[in-house]
């Protein structure tokens, strides 16, 4: 009898599908309602961080170039109080073989999947992962994949999404392109049950593990040119895996003092489930409508327990215009010869900023680059915002309105990151986390799990559960 493949029946058999799909058995980690073995799902990944730099070699994977920015850190300089102007360097993910840091997390995802015996992988992804899964399940020969979002309901798509589908296409991948609204999740999940493929989620231990390299290799870099390690490390933050997986390498390589700041694209305002906002934005990650909800409860991801964790890692966030990264993917170009693309541009123009409140024999790092393509160039996404009507023109970034206003700055000192309160965060990762417990009373076991969710002690989480009367 075949089995039911309607909505309803095929999401109620969510997590039997994830768990042929991904070959982990979640309930191993379980530690009560709530809370869950972190490290020990981390370390069933089963690689060292020296069998992942060896996995990812064989690929082409990894080793980028790190590269100061002497002539951006000038400019700094420039619009700085005296003594102030951090040295920035960036790491160039580009060199990658699909153009970003995505091919870490595919390659250890693509080894997994080969090494279990799945004939291909899935990905459902918009971004620059699917590229990522696509190049590597070719490296080692599987079949792929990609499910997009790519479409609103009049069948616009936007250049930046339309360019990543051609390219998983070149990769020799199979791409379903759908409109936005539910049925992606839904999609991804239908074939995987059909095909029995490897699901290549962005969230599994795999996933993050592959990141890990990038925070070492940075790290030591920094430390062979510079003689010590780096004092700040700048990372797009979306859905939390750029920042977990970097800021675990870092504190494998010994950076326990360096200071791990996300950036994210602010998009308040624009809901990205939304027929109507989806092609009012000019970026389809590094923002806040996946930045936000996704620090505050990770396991709304497509596996059962999300291997991201921004909140246990970070120690700033802030958040940047469109118009102030279009400004310095421009000035990147012409100030350093360097065409990249705006997801790592995020950071950039978040280190802009903070290396103006930085001294000038501090080191600053811009975590990522990525490629830069036709439909990724400032060019095509303006372009594309006016016919949206969406107004694009030069000015105060403080005018930006996401969805109707597009500032792009005057002079390289308008840019100005907006802190976001993490406290705030924490509280509502919290509340998240007391509203789905169905136990009226913590463990023991669970306050502490809350405690090193937070990066706070368990006394202060014992404050702030009382102070919201969930419980």
């Amino acid at each position: 009898m075949s089995r039911d493949m309607s909505y309803d029946a095929v999401m109620a058999r969510e997590n039997e599908i994830m768990k042929k799909a991904v070959g982990i058995d979640y309930d191993e980690f379980e530690l009560g309602d709530l809370a869950f073995d972190y490290e020990k799902m981390m370390r069933e990944v089963g690689y060292s961080i020296e069998d992942i730099i060896r996995i990812q070699r064989e690929t082409s994977v990894g080793n980028t170039p790190l590269i100061e920015l002497r002539n951006i850190t000038e400019l700094v300089r420039a619009v700085s109080p005296k003594g102030k102007g951090a040295r920035i360097f960036v790491k160039d993910e580009a060199a990658n073989p699909s153009g970003s840091f995505k091919d870490r997390r595919a390659s250890v995802s693509a080894y997994r999947a080969k090494e279990q015996g799945y004939e291909g992988m899935i990905a459902a992804t918009s971004g620059n992962y699917g590229a990522a899964v696509a190049s590597q399940a070719a490296r080692r020969g599987l079949k792929c994949i990609v499910v997009q979002e790519v479409y609103d309901s009049q069948g616009k798509g936007q250049p930046e999404i339309m360019e990543k589908g051609r390219k998983c296409e070149a990769f020799g991948a199979d791409v379903v392109q759908l409109t936005v609204g539910p049925e992606l999740f839904y999609q991804s999940l239908r074939m995987l049950e059909e095909t029995g493929y490897f699901n290549a989620s962005l969230y599994t231990p795999f996933g993050i593990a592959g990141i890990e390299t990038l925070g070492y290799e940075l790290a030591a870099q920094v430390k062979e040119r510079t003689g010590r390690l780096p004092d700040a490390v700048v990372i797009t933050h979306a859905g939390g895996g750029n920042v977990t997986g970097t800021a675990r390498g870092l504190i494998k390589a010994g950076c326990t003092g360096t200071k791990v700041i996300g950036a994210s694209v602010d998009l308040a305002g624009l809901h990205m489930a939304s027929d109507r906002d989806f092609n009012r934005k000019s970026f389809t990650t590094g923002h806040t409508g996946f930045g936000v909800p996704f620090a505050t409860w990770p396991d709304r991801s497509d596996v059962p327990r999300n291997a991201a964790r921004p909140l246990r890692y970070l120690d700033r966030y802030v958040l940047v215009t469109q118009g102030d990264v279009f400004y310095m993917t421009e000035a990147l170009s012409q100030l350093e010869g360097m065409e990249r693309g705006p997801a790592g541009n995020t950071s950039l123009a978040a280190a802009f900023a903070i290396a103006r409140e930085m001294d000038r024999d501090e080191i600053l790092v811009v975590q990522e680059t990525e490629y830069t393509g036709a439909g990724k160039m400032p060019s095509s996404q303006l372009t594309f915002a006016k016919q949206m009507g969406v107004k694009v023109y030069r000015g105060d970034p403080a005018e930006d309105k996401p969805g109707e206003r597009i500032v792009i700055p005057q002079r390289p000192s308008q840019i100005q990151p907006k802190d976001v309160d993490l406290m705030q965060l924490k509280r509502s990762y919290i509340k998240n986390s007391m509203e789905n417990c169905r136990e009226d009373k913590l463990s023991a076991a669970e306050r502490k799990f809350l405690a090193e969710e937070t990066k706070l002690d368990e006394e202060t989480v014992e404050i702030l559960i009382r102070d919201l009367e969930v419980i």
